[in-house]
């Protein structure tokens, strides 16, 4: 069995829907201690969040207003979270022989008014995203404090509205599920990553960040 609780349960809802949502995947200690550390972290440190990847990245405010931060094995408990989610990777191959091949994420910070419309990390063939994960690290969040992420079904449907409530953890599918931020009324922190596949050529990652 693994040493994280949880994982089983991922497993499960993966094979079932191709998303999971899982309160208090994280401690709440842990999780109040890395809220505590990216707000500790100085502005410049933070970057204004693209839309597309590599070469085709652009700053697009009407899309997208958030701003990260990468996260590394250099600083706790940067690395404590990335062996959590290295744990996670190992599983979901030894269980679902997803062929994971690593796993990048960075801190998002979405200030007031804040938000990301409507869109796909991934495009079938395009993309070596598999497995995008959310881990959230807010305390205390009420409805009326907008933030949701909005997942939707193939026929646009809503399939599940999840509130960034703190330790909650949802994994889903990269090609296959839109979804969208809603308009946050107060501070909100995320780890947003994502497990991708090893799609790389004479020893180059691809695609990079």
């Amino acid at each position: 069995m693994p040493a994280t609780p949880h994982l089983d349960d991922i497993v499960n809802q993966l094979s079932d829907d191709g998303y999971c949502i899982i309160p208090n995947f994280l401690q709440a200690p842990f999780a109040a201690r890395l809220h505590q550390y990216a707000n500790a972290i100085p502005s410049q440190f933070w970057s204004t969040a693209a839309v597309g990847r590599a070469q085709q990245q652009t700053i697009n405010t009407m899309v997208r207003n958030d701003r990260i931060r990468w996260l590394t094995d250099e600083h706790e408990p940067e690395s404590a979270y990335l062996a959590i989610m290295d744990e996670l990777r190992i599983w979901l191959n030894r269980q679902l022989f997803l062929g994971l091949f690593d796993y990048e994420c960075h801190f998002a910070h979405y200030p007031s008014g804040a938000f990301y419309k409507k869109h796909l990390d991934a495009f079938k063939g395009r993309s070596n995203r598999r497995l995008t994960t959310v881990m959230y690290l807010n305390e205390n969040w009420q409805d009326e404090h907008g933030g949701q992420l909005v997942i939707y079904g193939e026929r646009g449907q809503v399939l599940k509205q999840v509130k960034p409530e703190r330790g909650t953890l949802v994994v889903f599918l990269s090609d296959k599920f839109v979804h969208e931020v809603l308009p946050s009324f107060r501070d909100r922190l995320s780890i947003t990553g994502w497990f991708r596949l090893n799609a790389s050529i004479s020893g180059i990652v691809d695609p990079p960040r």
